[in-house]
């Protein structure tokens, strides 16, 4: 499962995508989860997730290793389809049984929302592996920097962001260390009813979350060492730079958007 999930891990590399300022990266993909919410036919569809593929391809990040990282999200995924298909009516009755129904329309809107799904997660992902962690918190920053005025701590929420963004691969690879464990002494996470299987779960959270308190502590104590005291009258040793492939970003997007809407059905 560790192995599977990419989503908060930084994957190092020299393509287009990897030298591009990470507030062009962030707001792109904010606007690109954005617009694929105008999508609504199969047309406009195929134009984003081509736009999608494009972007993984530039990254020279391996496509099979990305649809893999996606693999556990799945079953969320097709959950949430299979509510929208049971509850949505309209068009030709296929099946129908008490309050729950297969329609033409809600097949239609369940496939439209499995699409929408995979492009958000292509996009969000392909930001954190192409992101160090630091520039994603300096991003986030320089992004919310207007929110000052209004004495909003920035500084802090992009500090908890990246900290916590950096730390998800982290707790995965503890909770696989713990499941090996617990194996070693005999549970089984997989037999019997979901009761039990719940039941089994516990032993698993106990010892995580004891880890993941003991790791904030030795975090704290750490910045408090080499003198962090918040963000007022901090300096920033990387300076984000807006170079011309993020001008082009900003291009793209904008014929992206043309195209959508032009494909999107009225």
């Amino acid at each position: 499962m560790v192995d599977k999930l990419i989503f908060g891990r930084f994957i190092p590399g020299d393509s287009v995508i990897h030298r591009m300022d990470p507030r062009a990266k962030l707001a792109g993909s904010f606007y690109f989860i954005a617009i694929a919410f105008l999508a609504n036919s199969w047309p406009s569809f195929l134009f984003l997730g081509a736009v999608a593929i494009s972007g993984v391809l530039l990254s020279k990040i391996d496509l099979r290793f990305f649809l893999k990282g996606v693999r556990p999200l799945i079953w969320l995924i097709i959950f949430t389809v299979a509510l929208q298909m049971l509850f949505t009516r309209g068009g030709t009755i296929y099946w129908s049984w008490g309050i729950f129904s297969l329609s033409q329309y809600g097949v239609q809107n369940g496939l439209f929302i499995f699409c929408r799904f995979m492009l958000i997660i292509f996009t969000s992902t392909l930001v954190t592996l192409t992101t160090p962690p630091l520039s994603m918190s300096d991003a986030i920053e320089s992004l919310l920097n207007p929110l000052k005025k209004i004495h909003v701590p920035v500084h802090e929420i992009a500090l908890m962001l990246s900290i916590a963004l950096r730390f998800v691969p982290t707790l995965m690879d503890e909770t696989e260390k713990i499941m090996n464990a617990q194996r070693a002494r005999g549970v089984d996470f997989g037999a019997g009813s979901i009761i039990q299987k719940i039941k089994a779960i516990v032993p698993l959270l106990i010892p995580l979350f004891v880890s993941s308190f003991n790791r904030a502590e030795e975090l704290a104590t750490a910045m408090e060492a080499r003198g962090y005291r918040g963000g007022e009258g901090r300096t920033k040793y990387r300076r984000l730079k807006w170079g011309r492939n993020d001008s082009i970003l900003v291009v793209i997007f904008a014929i992206v958007t043309v195209g959508l809407l032009f494909l999107r059905k009225t």
